[in-house]
């Protein structure tokens, strides 16, 4: 049978003082132990014997996301004994270091298998993995292959493996059905927009309600984007694609609450009955809205379905979007902004997102700025007067159509790797996901 290959973790001390006869190997190998660095060691007869990792600090999601996919094709252990939530860590960090977007490139290349400690939490592991790799699949698929339809299809088909109902909406029913904004942004698209609604779990149980930015193509409509702006617009549904992958570990782990999720997906495209700048929308609301900018359509449809979403009271609202650059001026490319209306909440989920190495970081609604969203000729517009704080005053217009005292998480993000680092591979990405499960989980424990 194949042999099964430690990994053992050391600090610089430890190679200095326990691993004396391997020092000319090891000199050569330019190992030392310093974190982030390893070194395979071999046997007398040549083979792979086991791996030396250098012991960082302190262990994180991603300590051996590198490793996953550079170590040779075979299968390995963790040497050392490590908490439950250490080993959880490493082992998840592992299984994401591994994704790979397959789908139009077949990669041949076998990968290093890794076997699980007995104290590792497999089940939640499988859950934030398979969600993850969700969420990354569904932001790289080209939207040739990603539209409106074919993401409502995944949405259903997420909702019929968990049993749970899911309901669409679409094209001109949109407006029967009083969501007038969602087909406004829409409706240009050769691809119908659509209003997915997925329910599940109990009905007397505490309702959580989820809110994804599902536009799969945004070109920016008659306020055109530059091409390099429009390069990477096949992730600006990746709200959508993160709430999915939110249900998916929700329904996955059972957690005890009464799930509702609602994506407007819709491509922003231009032609005769684009929505054009000046236009005024009526919402769902009632509230008319001036188009100052048909580029800021991500909120438009996120109002009408934050709109339906807390007319039912949930005890917890989060709505996902990849929304404004602003957000990326302000935390960069790899932190997801966070506001919210209820800083007991905020903490909560900031406090999470430390603990699970996903990080967030909030942003204020700060009230003197809703002025800059007044209009002459509308009650808002969809733009802010001034050019900065930019995804505060996006913020704020979400805020406008979150009824009633609903606890209300907004969430601004790049959805998009763009570099590759230690178990996150360029490409579509799962930002605050994992963070958001966690404070959900302590929240509604059942």
């Amino acid at each position: 049978l194949p042999r099964t290959i430690p990994l053992h973790f050391v600090t610089e001390e430890q190679v200095k003082r326990d691993y004396v006869n391997q020092s000319v190997w090891l000199e050569m190998s330019g190992f030392t132990g310093r974190p982030g660095t390893h070194c395979l060691l071999p046997s007398f007869d040549g083979e792979l014997d086991s791996v030396l990792v250098g012991k960082p600090k302190t262990f994180d999601t991603w300590t051996l996301g590198r490793l996953a996919h550079t170590l040779p094709a075979q299968k390995y252990t963790l040497a050392d004994e490590l908490p439950s939530d250490i080993a959880t860590k490493l082992c998840l960090g592992w299984v994401l270091g591994q994704y790979r977007f397959t789908r139009y490139k077949q990669i041949a290349d076998a990968l290093p298998e890794l076997a699980f400690p007995d104290s590792a939490d497999q089940a939640y592991i499988t859950a934030a993995a398979e969600a993850t790799y969700l969420v990354r699949d569904l932001i790289n698929t080209p939207a040739l292959d990603m539209g409106p339809q074919q993401l409502a299809e995944a949405a259903q088909q997420l909702a019929e493996r968990f049993g749970a109902s899911c309901q669409i909406t679409v094209g001109k029913d949109l407006l029967a059905a009083n969501y007038p904004m969602v087909y406004a942004v829409g409706q240009a698209s050769e691809q119908a927009p659509r209003l997915v609604d997925i329910r599940w779990g109990e009905a007397t149980a505490p309702k959580v309600t989820l809110v994804g930015k599902g536009v799969c193509f945004d070109t920016g409509g008659h306020n055109m984007k530059s091409s390099a702006g429009m390069k990477l617009m096949k992730k600006d549904m990746g709200g959508a694609a993160q709430v999915l992958g939110l249900a998916r570990m929700i329904m996955q782990l059972a957690l005890p609450v009464s799930l509702r999720v609602l994506i407007p997906a819709v491509e922003n495209s231009i032609a005769g009955n684009a929505t054009r700048p000046s236009d005024i929308l009526t919402s769902r609301q009632g509230t008319t809205v001036e188009i100052g900018n048909t580029d800021a359509e991500g909120r438009l449809v996120l109002a009408d379905a934050l709109t339906e979403a807390s007319s039912e009271s949930p005890e917890m609202l989060i709505d996902c979007a990849t929304l404004t650059g602003a957000a990326r001026v302000a935390v960069g490319a790899e932190i997801a902004a966070l506001f919210c209306n209820d800083q007991p909440t905020a903490q909560a989920l900031l406090k999470a997102g430390t603990e699970m190495d996903d990080p967030l970081w909030q942003l204020p609604l700060h009230e003197p700025y809703r002025n800059m969203l007044d209009s002459k000729v509308a009650d808002i517009n969809n733009i802010s007067s001034a050019p900065y704080g930019g995804s505060i005053t996006a913020a704020l217009f979400l805020r406008e159509f979150v009824q009633g005292q609903t606890p209300w998480i907004h969430i601004d993000f790049m959805a998009y790797n763009t570099r590759s680092q230690p178990g996150r591979p360029e490409g579509g990405e799962a930002m605050g996901m994992r963070s958001l499960f966690a404070m959900l989980k302590e929240r509604f424990k059942g």
